[in-house]
């Protein structure tokens, strides 16, 4: 598993990609996710100002 990002309620602002302490997201459009390096660690989810990603 990984942390998964609703593209309906993200905002783009990069907050997600800024906490990751793995690189795992990347921010094209909307954020997205890379499951193979996501370690579940919640930064993003608690960086996230719009609850727009879940574990």
């Amino acid at each position: 598993m990984s942390a998964v990002v609703d593209e309906e309620i993200c905002i783009s602002c990069g907050a997600c990609v800024d906490a990751c302490p793995v690189d795992a997201i990347t921010m094209d459009d909307k954020a997205k996710v890379n499951p193979d390096t996501c370690t579940e660690c919640g930064a993003c989810v608690d960086e996230c100002p719009v609850d727009a990603i879940s574990l």
